[in-house]
């Protein structure tokens, strides 16, 4: 089948690999020249563990194209999925101008009959908004004959483990409202069918209902956690294993049970308040779901805090880690980067800043000059001369330390294991003072 991709982001870009990778012939339309030269050459624009292998074999194949030419992606896919952003506006509602963008440019170039997927993750009620849209433009340029349908196909990929997720889902949900968009989806994902995969048919507002209520039950599981932990450090317990107790119960399960400095990335801080947004806008607070954002915010302050208290005239500190998980350079909303901020802004302390892939990011974001910062290469060149370690982020190069060997090193001996990394007795026998995360 032709399909297009509208966007070449985290979640369009692995989409396309993963079409085309199914025998689909895809193009890929970004506005931005230089990210669609780099792919055009081969270079992956995001670190995502799989990703470059499946660009080149995309590439290879002849399967899979990179154009900024809208006119030319349009006219190519029988099928054109929207996987633009819809980044969080200032009261906290998705901003969906880049989504009627891509609206815009369908109407304006499709010649035949097209099936648009909205797979951007978009308030319910978008893709029949869009439908109308399109419809409206599409009879004022004179397009009558011409049949649109719009559908909703939410993605669930984990970064860092997207590729993965996109070829071995846990569910694959449409939102339809035609049997001809049906048709062309169940088309395309013909092999989960084959795999015997749960492929969920539903209505579009209930697929994009689908996609809020997902990340905001796991945003709200995190934040569970972390306020346990934050129990745990008051009377004396240990939420590790507390959590893995708990995790052992089949109505609960242990994923998501981690405590640490607060939720970040791409899809839960924004995604949560959207849907905190829509709640507001239909008359149906959500009133958990609130108070899980408030909550998490406050969870990335506690964590700064416990160095702010521990050093009141400043001191040199070593952060490993400024992505906000593992296995991505992803920086949006990280927690690490939270924790550094709040750091700078008390005036007093020098950081030695290191990750094994967001470096870059973190540069663009906080300034390659910045005063107070000194970027290092490795977590040896990041740890030399400091007071203390602080581990945000749980890279696996981070997860054997010698402590005993670090302790000339580290002048204070002192680990703020904010992942829960290292066990507390390993660490204080080593001579290192340890604050975890609901470590009592």
């Amino acid at each position: 089948m032709k399909i297009t991709v509208i966007g070449t982001g985290y979640v369009g870009l692995i989409a396309g690999l993963g079409f085309a990778k199914w025998g689909n012939e895809v193009v890929c339309l970004d506005i931005t020249e230089e990210k669609i030269k780099l792919l055009q050459q081969g270079i992956c624009p995001i670190y995502e563990p799989g990703a470059t292998s499946h660009l080149h074999d995309g590439l290879e194949s002849g399967r899979l194209r990179f154009t900024t030419d809208t006119k030319q992606a349009v006219q190519h896919g029988e099928v054109i999925f929207i996987a633009v952003g819809t980044p969080e506006a200032q009261d906290g509602s998705a901003d969906l101008k880049y989504v009627y963008s891509a609206a815009n440019d369908i109407a304006n170039y499709m010649e035949d009959d097209k099936v648009v997927v909205d797979k951007s993750t978009v308030p319910v009620g978008t893709a029949r908004a869009l439908q109308a849209h399109i419809r409206r433009l599409l009879d004022v340029n004179g397009k009558q004959n011409l049949n649109i349908d719009v559908a909703s196909n939410p993605e669930f990929l984990r970064e860092g483990k997207a590729v993965g997720d996109f070829h071995n889902p846990d569910r694959i949900v449409l939102g339809v409202s035609s049997q001809r968009a049906q048709e062309k989806l169940l088309a395309i994902y013909s092999v989960f069918i084959r795999a015997n995969k749960s492929i969920i048919v539903t209505t579009p507002e209930t697929a994009e209902m689908i996609k809020y209520a997902s990340n905001a039950f796991l945003a709200t599981k995190i934040t569970f956690i972390n306020e346990i932990a934050n129990l745990c450090e008051a009377v004396g317990a240990d939420v590790q294993q507390v959590a893995a107790a708990m995790g052992k119960d089949g109505r609960i399960s242990p994923k998501f049970l981690h405590a640490g400095p607060g939720y970040g990335g791409s899809c839960f801080p924004k995604d949560t308040k959207a849907l905190a947004d829509t709640g507001m806008k239909y008359g149906a607070h959500q009133t958990l779901v609130e108070q899980v954002i408030r909550a998490n915010k406050e969870q990335k302050k506690r964590a700064a805090d416990k160095v702010l208290t521990r050093f009141p005239q400043g001191a040199t500190l070593a952060v490993l880690g400024l992505a906000f998980k593992p296995e991505t350079d992803d920086i949006r909303e990280s927690p690490a980067l939270d924790i550094v901020t709040t750091l700078l802004e008390a005036g007093r302390f020098i950081l030695r800043l290191y990750d094994p892939k967001a470096i870059k990011n973190a540069q663009s974001l906080l300034g390659i000059d910045c005063p107070n910062i000194i970027w290092c290469t490795s977590t040896t060149d990041a740890i030399e001369g400091t007071d203390a370690i602080l581990l945000p982020t749980e890279w696996p190069e981070f997860s054997s330390l010698d402590f005993k060997k670090l302790g000339g090193r580290v002048h204070g001996k002192i680990l703020y294991d904010f992942r829960n990394i290292y066990q507390k007795a390993q660490v204080e026998q080593a001579g290192f003072e340890y604050y975890g995360t609901g470590i009592g």
